[in-house]
């Protein structure tokens, strides 16, 4: 994937309220109300891949997302309208690279009401066109950033049930 700066040319599907960023070629969508903080934790991830924290990371899209189930995934990929565009509090508007698609790797809910210290296995998978996909569910008032970064850069506890596993 190689980061554009045109707006994608594909016709219009439903979209959703969402941002996302690609990282290490993998789309991390973010959902949640107006005001949750979507668009910021999709600059924290940005910045974090910029700074090395996590693989490289580039957007996918802010605030509208379009979503297709193909090759048995999802892809998101960035409304045409606000392809390259990222809202910064405090700055307005910002242009920035972006991609035009990826193929969803985890979902992340912001003000999530199953979102707990020690998570339930049902809160941890979501289905998103009838797919399921890994989910980090973030409660009301807590940062999703250190979440988000534990899940790229650990791997879960294997159980006697279940193996070890990678988020993304």
């Amino acid at each position: 994937m190689t980061p554009q700066r045109s707006s994608p040319d594909r016709p219009a599907t439903p979209s959703i309220h969402a941002s996302a960023v690609a990282v290490a070629g993998q789309a991390i969508l973010i959902r949640g109300p107006s005001g949750s903080g979507k668009s910021r934790l999709a600059l924290d991830l940005l910045l974090a891949g910029r700074s090395g924290q996590i693989p490289a990371t580039v957007l996918v899209g802010d605030d509208r997302i379009y979503l297709d189930a193909r090759e048995a995934r999802i892809w998101a990929r960035p409304g045409p309208q606000l392809a390259g565009l990222i809202e910064v509090r405090g700055l307005g508007i910002r242009h920035c690279d972006f991609v035009s698609e990826a193929p969803v790797g985890l979902v992340v809910d912001l003000d999530a009401t199953d979102g707990a210290r020690l998570p339930a296995e049902e809160s941890l998978v979501t289905t998103v066109l009838d797919r399921q996909l890994p989910r980090i569910p973030v409660q009301s008032g807590f940062s999703a950033l250190p979440l988000v970064l534990a899940a790229l850069i650990t791997r879960r506890y294997a159980s006697a049930q279940a193996p070890a596993t990678t988020i993304v």
